[in-house]
């Protein structure tokens, strides 16, 4: 190119012509990733300081004594509440005072420049090579994932130290020079937080013995350094409590996401599982550290840093949410030969790292092990599980790349309006799917449940206007057959009966259902609908939020009867049964309608068999008589259910453009479904 720019002729031109538009491209992309980092600095930074002062920095307040300094008198372990070693009491000394008279600004600012110096030293020891798209924009990237991960925000709202490890380890592998220099500061961190140690073996076995060594010496002089000022406080951390075993919350809690803190979950106590613990512990750390060894020595020093974080994570004793760093930067490493598999693992470690662990598995039992060690499994997975890619793979920097159908004439000049969002034909990793809808579905039940009209006593006033409001224009239209139809059903045991089992049973399993089998047999016509489910679901979202809506069951004075919650107490401001779970005033538009008729519709397009599409079409019939049979909606809301699908498919339609031929699907599936009958091209 650079030749080619130099040569004077028409390739020349075209050649500066063609790379000038990418350049403003990668300009205004990163001057954006900049201004969303910045964004969420400034709310993170106002969650803290709106918050009442007595309930932001606790923790801050467990290493400040009530006159603003550190405590001189008795131990700093008599509450049980500090956590850290006696160095990072004697160490922190100075700053306590100043943090406290300036109610914690210094100590917030002070972090936050932490976190920012944290994401430009981790986007800096990206491995190499790493195109010019990759270097500009990693910093920003980084910075905002710290910002949004749960570690950061716990520590910024605590007034925790765990970031201070975390870059002294950095800092000592990145950007001091020298060996003793660097493994002085990783012996500085592991005096802060001593599971740091476990960096030493990585020094030795990466060849770099001299920084090994100087980060025993250095964790061994901060350690008798504290002991002598403090020899009562280092008798009880390292003695009596063991490296600090039993400090801080109960060791049980969910808080701990180590080994320890998962066993102890599991029942598990006295010798048993100090034995179990320890012999897992053994494990992880050599696993953990001979596979980080072997990322260091293929240039990828930064995976291997993460990766033995994550073993640390694992043996610690305790591993409280703000010390869960480690994990996040476990992102860097690649997985998957497949270019359409290279995004599981990140996806799964920014929202391990992002999101509540409730929102990401559902509220069962069977999944509460699983859900309560979320961390501490994905920590597990990156220390001794994850088949990270090697550089020297021909899948490193070209994986098998993704199949594209060829572009399908649209009516609309400017169709699709995203010309970039190519048809993609093959089944999209299901992993990611299942996080997707899972995360997806808890983002919109919380939504749903925080819109405008909740159970307040303004909230229930507006929503039961708007029913009257949507009453009277039903009136108007002489479609008002709520209460005449339910009174009918109710008085037909049978029918009753069976509208109320259609109502609480269908609304999930038959939309679940129609996406598995698109996904297993038709991917491509899979990738469509989905999106036009999700465009549905958010427009509906809206709605919610900006027209609480009061069903026919919940309007007083109506006098329809409630068939499937039971009778309501109008008397009392939450009479409405479920209020504690959902909104029960996002009634317009209805999904129990709208996820019906898309089923309908998407039967009615991709079944082969016309007896299929019928009884596709016969799911949204019986929805819209159910949910006015019983009494959950008004026929408007089944008419705004159907106004969303449409735009959903159109919205769809016009980023996209048209739904892909059937025909236009890989080889291997076509072979797959060999005697089966092929469905019409539509």
């Amino acid at each position: 190119m650079a030749n080619a720019e130099h040569s004077g002729g028409p390739a020349g031109a075209f050649g500066t012509a063609a790379t000038a538009p990418a350049r403003d491209r990668l300009r205004v992309a990163r001057l954006g990733l900049w201004l969303i980092a910045g964004i969420l600095a400034i709310r993170q930074v106002t969650v803290v300081l709106t918050t009442p002062r007595a309930e932001r920095l606790t923790d801050l307040e467990t290493w400040v004594g009530p006159d603003g300094v550190l405590h001189v008198k008795g131990s700093l372990y008599d509450s049980t509440r500090f956590t850290g070693t006696p160095f990072s009491g004697l160490v922190l000394k100075p700053f306590t005072k100043a943090a406290e008279e300036a109610l914690g600004w210094g100590w917030i600012f002070g972090t936050l420049l932490l976190v920012v110096a944290l994401g430009l030293i981790a986007a800096r020891a990206l491995p190499q090579p790493a195109d010019r798209r990759t270097t500009l924009l990693a910093a920003p990237v980084a910075i905002s994932l710290l910002m949004l991960s749960l570690p950061v925000r716990n520590t910024l709202w605590l007034g925790q130290t765990s970031i201070i490890p975390v870059l002294l380890v950095l800092l000592g592998l990145f950007v001091v020079r020298g060996q003793r220099t660097g493994g002085a500061l990783i012996g500085l961190a592991a005096a802060l937080q001593p599971t740091m140690l476990l960096f030493a073996p990585l020094l030795w076995f990466t060849d770099r013995r001299k920084a090994a060594a100087s980060t025993g010496a250095a964790f061994a002089a901060c350690t008798a350094l504290a002991w002598a000022a403090m020899p009562h406080d280092s008798y009880t951390y390292w003695v009596h409590h063991m490296a600090g075993v039993g400090l801080g919350g109960r060791a049980d809690a969910l808080g701990n996401q180590s080994l320890h803190g998962a066993l102890l979950r599991f029942g598990l106590s006295g010798p048993l599982e100090i034995a179990l613990f320890l012999a897992l512990g053994a494990t992880v750390a050599v696993l953990g550290v001979r596979r980080a060894v072997r990322y260091a020595h293929d240039g990828q020093l930064l995976l291997a840093v993460a990766v033995t974080g994550c073993a640390a994570i694992a043996v610690s004793p305790t591993a409280w949410q703000h010390q869960l760093l480690w994990v996040l930067l476990a992102v860097v490493g690649r997985v998957g030969r497949r270019a359409s598999d290279r995004y599981v693992w990140p996806v799964a470690v920014i929202l391990v790292m992002t999101l509540p662990a409730k929102m990401m598995l559902p509220n069962m039992a069977v999944m509460n092990p699983l859900r309560d060690n979320m961390v501490l499994l994905a920590a597990l997975a990156a220390a001794t599980a994850v088949p990270f890619l090697s550089r020297t793979s021909e899948h490193y920097r070209t994986p098998v790349p993704t199949d594209y159908a060829a572009p399908v004439p649209a009516r609309f000049k400017h169709v699709p309006l995203v010309p970039f969002l190519r048809r993609v034909l093959t089944r999209p990793n299901l992993l990611l799917e299942l996080l997707g809808i899972r995360v997806t579905y808890a983002a919109y039940q919380q939504v749903r449940l925080a819109a405008t009209g909740g159970t307040n006593s303004g909230g229930r006033a507006r929503a039961e206007q708007h029913g009257h409001d949507i009453l009277s224009i039903e009136r108007f239209l002489h479609i008002d057959i709520e209460h005449a139809v339910n009174h009918a059903v109710v008085k037909v045991e049978w029918l009753r009966d069976f509208f109320d089992f259609y109502y609480e049973s269908f609304h999930f399993v038959v939309p679940l259902t129609v996406l598995g089998v698109l996904y297993w047999r038709r991917p491509v016509d899979y990738r469509w609908a989905r999106a036009a489910l999700g465009f549905a679901t958010l427009l509906a979202l809206v709605g919610f939020w900006a027209f609480p809506l009061a069903p026919p069951r919940l309007l007083p004075g109506l006098g329809i009867i409630d068939t499937v919650h039971g009778v309501q107490d109008f008397s009392k401001p939450d009479y409405g049964t479920l209020t504690a779970l959902t909104n029960q005033y996002a009634a317009m538009p209805s999904l129990h309608f709208g996820w019906a008729l898309w089923c309908g519709l998407v039967i009615a397009v991709v079944a082969p068999k016309w007896w299929m599409k019928a009884l596709g079409l016969l799911h949204p019939l019986f929805t819209v008589s159910a949910i006015v049979a019983t009494g959950n909606h008004w026929v408007l809301d089944a008419v705004g259910g159907a106004v969303v699908v449409t735009a959903g498919f159109g919205i769809t339609y016009l980023l996209q453009g048209p739904r892909a031929a059937a025909s236009a699907r890989p080889e291997k599936d076509k072979e797959n479904e060999k005697g089966r009958p092929e469905p019409a091209v539509r």
